[in-house]
């Protein structure tokens, strides 16, 4: 386990149970409170008689404690340079992540220990100062509910001002891109974060709501041959869609899986990804598309 045992659920709520205790605002009924919010809803059960009981002899029956500062969790040199690990990736820097007390840490890898398959080369610049102005702006809006006034370039080269609310952000993986969430306008419900030209966001603009369209949900339906361990790669590539996956025998399984129209595209991009492995049915749409690229494919002699 990479971080130490003083950071699991049972250490925070007791550590916030004595913090309150050595401030003075420590009352019965808050111990209950704080086992639910720091640890899990059964943990009372054992943390609570430890502590009134004073089998962990941490605090009195008047709920005070003989601690005289709170309690605190400096970090252990591994959880130190996993950390400046994780801040090495340039998508941190669009959070605004303070790492300065890491400065002389040995990171526990580097960016180009990791090898990438299966994913598009050209992602995002995350490393562009525009890029992490729009994506914080946005990023602040979504927190604060916002309108957003967008100019947005789309993939076809087309210019528009965009009106709307902000909704959320996410991230595609197999295309290493972040796109936009928003509602309220009209035949517009997604933007790459990399399209947006300027967003101003506007908290006391007036914006009349209006209710975000249904999305239609289809279903893709494929065989899977199981080589290459392509049963325990769809798994993964398809973790957080709805899915049906069913023995065919030998290795061959049927796997249904259930999602959004709008997410038939990052759901194309995987399903190209198992080659011969994989042969859709459906949807029609999804049938469609495939073979438009294979085909492209095949005629610029990509075999």
């Amino acid at each position: 386990m990479l971080f130490h045992e003083v950071y699991s659920a049972y250490f925070s709520a007791v550590s916030e149970i004595l913090a309150r205790a050595v401030d003075g605002s420590l009352t019965s009924d808050m111990l209950k409170q704080i086992c639910d919010e720091k640890a899990f809803s059964e943990s009372f059960l054992k943390i609570i008689p430890a502590l009134t009981e004073e089998k962990w002899q941490l605090l009195y029956p008047d709920m005070s404690t003989q601690l005289t500062k709170a309690p605190s969790q400096p970090l252990t040199a591994l959880q130190k340079r996993w950390l400046k690990a994780i801040s090495l990736d340039p998508r941190m820097k669009l959070f605004a992540f303070d790492c300065s007390f890491l400065d002389g840490v040995q990171p526990l890898f580097v960016p180009d220990d990791i090898v990438y398959f299966d994913k598009y080369t050209d992602g995002d610049p995350f490393d562009d100062p525009h890029y992490i102005e729009v994506f914080r702006t946005a990023l602040d809006g979504i927190k604060s509910g916002s309108v957003a006034e967008i100019v947005y370039h789309s993939a076809k080269g087309n210019t528009r001002r965009i009106k709307c609310r902000l909704h959320l952000l996410e991230y595609s993986e197999k295309d290493d891109k972040f796109r936009l969430r928003v509602t309220g306008c009209r035949n517009v419900d997604m933007l790459r974060v990399a399209g947006i030209e300027s967003i101003l966001l506007c908290p006391g603009l007036y914006f009349e709501p209006k209710p975000p369209q249904p999305q239609r949900m289809c279903c893709m339906e494929a065989e899977l041959t199981d080589e290459r361990n392509a049963l325990e790669r769809a798994m993964l590539h398809f973790s957080h869609f709805e899915r049906e996956t069913s023995h065919l025998g030998g290795k061959s399984y049927r796997l249904r899986v259930f999602y959004s129209e709008n997410d038939e595209t990052e759901l194309l991009i995987r399903v190209l990804s198992f080659g011969p492995m994989m042969r859709v049915y459906a949807s029609e749409s999804l049938v469609g598309e495939i073979c438009r690229r294979l085909r492209m494919q095949y005629e610029m002699g990509i075999k």
